[in-house]
C-alpha cells in the first residue's frame, strides 16, 4: 500500500504543468492606446524635442503640428491593408509585436511612416514640408515614430476630455440608425462604426466628427442652411460633402466640424449626389447638440 501511494504521488508530480514563460506579450493597438474615442493624439507627439515652437492641435482622431511650412500628423487609425507600405531599417527601440513601415506614397513632399500593431491596427504619422529635403522630412517622421513609442512605453498616453454639448460625445452611428436615411444611404445599408468611435459608414452615406485644424475650402456659391444649421455644401471628386461647425466647447479659438457625404458609385458626384446629400444632412443635423 505505500509503495502504492508513493508511485501515486510520483506520478501526480511528474505531471505537474511546466511554469508559464513571462515573457512580453506582443502589443496591441488596444494595449497601446486604450479606448480609441478618447486618445489625445498629441500626447504622443514631444513638440520640443520633434519639432520645437510647433504649435499642436488635438482632434478626436488625430494631432496636428504647424510650424511654418512644416505639418506633422500623428494619427489617425487605421487598419485597412495599404500596399504602398513597406518595412524598412528603422533604428530605434521597437516594442515586441510592433512593425515600422514607411509609404512611398507623396514621397516628393511628405514622409509617411506607420506604427503597425500586432492586432493589424496601425498609427500613420506624416510629415509634410514641400520646401526641404526627403531625408529631412524623414528624419522629423523618425523622431515623431520614437516620440509615440516612448509615450506608449512610458503608459503616458493622455485622455481626451469631451464637455457637455461638444460633438466628441455623440456616437455618431445613432445619426445614422434613422429610416430618413434609407434612400440616400441604399437599400438594407446598416451603420459601421471607424476604429477612432468618431466616424460611422451607412451605405454610401457617411459622418465624421471632429476639430477643424484648418481654415475650410471655400465653397462655391453662399452657404446655404441645412437642418436648420449654416452649412457649406461642396464636391470633392466622387463625394458631395456637406460641412457645418459650432465652437468647439473647451478649446477657445477652435471650431468642431460635423462633415456629412454621400459617395457617387457610378463614377464624379454631380447635382443628384448633392440632393441626397443635403436629404441626409437634413436628417442628421438636428440631432446634433448646439454649443
Amino acid at each position: 500500500m505505500l509503495c502504492a501511494l508513493l508511485a501515486s504521488a510520483c506520478a501526480k508530480t511528474q505531471a505537474a504543468p511546466p511554469e508559464q514563460s513571462s515573457g512580453p506579450s506582443p502589443l496591441t493597438a488596444s494595449a497601446a492606446l486604450g479606448d480609441f474615442a478618447s486618445v489625445d493624439y498629441c500626447s504622443l507627439l514631444d513638440v520640443a524635442e520633434v519639432s520645437p515652437g510647433a504649435t499642436a492641435v488635438p482632434t478626436f482622431e488625430l494631432c496636428r503640428a504647424d510650424s511654418g511650412g512644416r505639418t506633422i500628423q500623428v494619427g489617425p487609425l487605421a487598419f485597412d491593408s495599404d500596399p504602398n507600405l513597406k518595412p524598412y531599417g528603422y533604428e530605434g527601440p521597437v516594442p515586441d509585436g510592433v512593425a515600422i513601415q514607411q509609404s512611398m506614397f507623396n514621397d516628393r513632399s511628405a514622409c509617411t511612416r506607420a506604427i503597425t500593431f500586432a492586432d493589424g491596427n496601425r498609427l500613420d504619422l506624416t510629415v509634410t514640408d514641400p520646401g526641404a529635403q526627403q531625408g529631412a522630412r524623414c528624419g522629423v517622421a523618425d523622431a515623431a515614430v520614437g516620440s509615440a513609442l516612448a509615450a506608449i512605453t512610458a503608459k503616458k498616453v493622455g485622455r481626451l476630455t469631451f464637455p457637455e454639448r461638444s460633438w466628441g460625445r455623440v456616437l455618431p452611428c445613432v445619426l445614422l440608425d434613422n429610416h430618413d436615411l434609407d434612400a440616400a444611404a441604399g437599400p438594407g445599408s446598416q451603420p459601421a462604426t471607424g476604429l477612432s468611435g468618431h466616424t460611422c459608414i451607412r451605405g454610401k452615406v457617411s459622418v465624421k466628427l471632429t476639430v477643424e485644424t484648418v481654415e475650410p475650402l471655400l465653397a462655391p456659391g453662399p452657404p446655404e442652411t441645412v437642418g436648420g444649421r449654416e452649412a457649406r455644401v461642396r464636391l470633392a471628386g466622387a463625394f458631395c460633402l456637406v460641412d457645418t461647425t459650432q465652437p468647439a466647447p473647451g478649446l477657445p479659438g477652435r471650431r468642431e466640424l460635423a462633415e456629412i457625404s454621400v459617395v457617387e458609385t457610378a463614377g464624379t458626384a454631380n447635382d443628384a449626389t448633392c440632393a441626397l446629400a443635403r436629404t441626409a444632412a437634413g436628417a442628421i443635423l438636428p440631432r446634433l447638440p448646439q454649443a
